[in-house]
């Protein structure tokens, strides 16, 4: 396995033919990377789910709000990780997707 390149190395320049061969190969790698990808979220989007029994009060942009009208009743929303705030600066991608979620 190589490693990646820093920002001041770069990469060798070639003839357009061997360019061509390197990119193909690369390329089968790349197709077999996203069937796998692809793979990993049909068998994730396949796992039981579990019914959240309890009651949660949340403060939202209408004062408390449940965890169902805090996302106007869309049942389809997923929690994938939880923390609470402020984000340690070691783990900022645990609440990312929460973080990012398009406001209404």
């Amino acid at each position: 396995m190589t490693t990646a390149t820093s920002k001041t190395e770069l990469s060798k320049v070639v003839p357009q033919a061997e360019w061509l061969a390197a990119r193909k190969e690369f390329l089968k790698k790349e197709k077999e990377f996203t069937r796998l990808r692809d793979e990993l979220s049909r068998q994730r989007r396949a796992l039981p789910r579990e019914k959240v029994e309890k009651r949660y009060e949340f403060e939202g942009p209408k004062g408390k709000e449940t965890l169902a009208n805090l996302f106007d009743g869309d049942g389809k929303r997923v929690a994938r990780a939880a923390r609470s705030w402020p984000i340690p600066s070691t783990a900022p991608q645990c609440t990312w997707r929460s973080a990012t979620r398009p406001s209404r």
